[in-house]
């Protein structure tokens, strides 16, 4: 069955009462529309500090962005959340969570509230974990590719591990990493029918994208020519081992 790793997400009850489940459908045809998740670099056990991981997923282009914090307090995350918010390449729209403690504080309503364009902040049906399948499904691909499912208990790696998360990491995933999204989804008889687009990479979406700036699309086409995903494997290898030598 292959390894699992332990789920960390605490219900957080203060808040579900101002944080509206999100039963609608977002405009999944614009960039902005993030989901949330957080993976627990614990190993066998949730006890003790150790690191975790911050994941956000753009919906419709599937622009990934990652970040690591020490435990998930809230502003430990909500700090990660803002440093994303900055590194992203188009304005957050709405933000969308499970019912994790780490998500669910008055610290984060007040900061996506506080923009002059509100974000729209929403959270997950509890115990529904595919209404955030567009996250959930970096935990693997991303998350624990990268660090598998070691325990990382050593504050340096921390550091070592946003800087390979903002730099090689964000540059491989989004510019050479096609995905594919679901193009249709019919039913016919017993059996549902979906059918996908071509792979395209979330960075080549943005530059099809009609209504991304024309700036935007520019610099980020600029930024594709001075890329080399040969020389970004092997830099993050490089920085891989730099965290798994920290390793008790």
């Amino acid at each position: 069955m292959g390894r699992k790793g332990l789920s960390g997400t605490k219900p957080g009850t203060l808040l579900k009462k101002h944080i509206p489940i999100q039963a609608g459908v977002w405009d999944v045809t614009q960039p902005g529309f993030i989901e949330a998740d957080t993976v627990a670099h614990c190993g066998d056990s949730l006890a003790g500090d150790f690191v975790w991981s911050l994941t956000m997923t753009d919906i419709c282009t599937g622009w990934t962005e990652c970040r690591a914090t020490w435990n998930k307090g809230a502003d430990g995350v909500m700090t990660q959340i803002k440093t994303i918010q900055k590194a992203l390449p188009f304005p957050v729209k709405g933000f969308d969570c499970d019912n994790g403690s780490e998500f669910l504080t008055w610290h984060l309503l007040r900061y996506f509230q506080s923009h002059k364009q509100p974000i729209k902040f929403t959270r997950s049906r509890p115990y529904h974990s595919n209404d955030n399948a567009h996250v959930e499904q970096k935990n693997w691909s991303c998350v624990r590719q990268l660090f598998g499912y070691d325990r990382l208990s050593d504050p340096k790696m921390m550091k070592l591990m946003n800087d390979l998360y903002a730099n090689e990491f964000s540059l491989f995933t989004n510019f050479f990493c096609p995905t594919l999204k679901l193009a249709s989804k019919a039913r016919e008889g017993s059996k549902w029918v979906r059918k996908h687009s071509k792979p395209i990479t979330p960075a080549q979406r943005l530059l099809d994208h009609p209504d991304m700036p024309q700036d935007v699309k520019e610099k980020l086409s600029a930024q594709k020519k001075t890329l080399n995903p040969f020389i970004i494997q092997k830099q993050i290898q490089l920085k891989l081992k730099a965290v798994f030598k920290l390793l008790r």
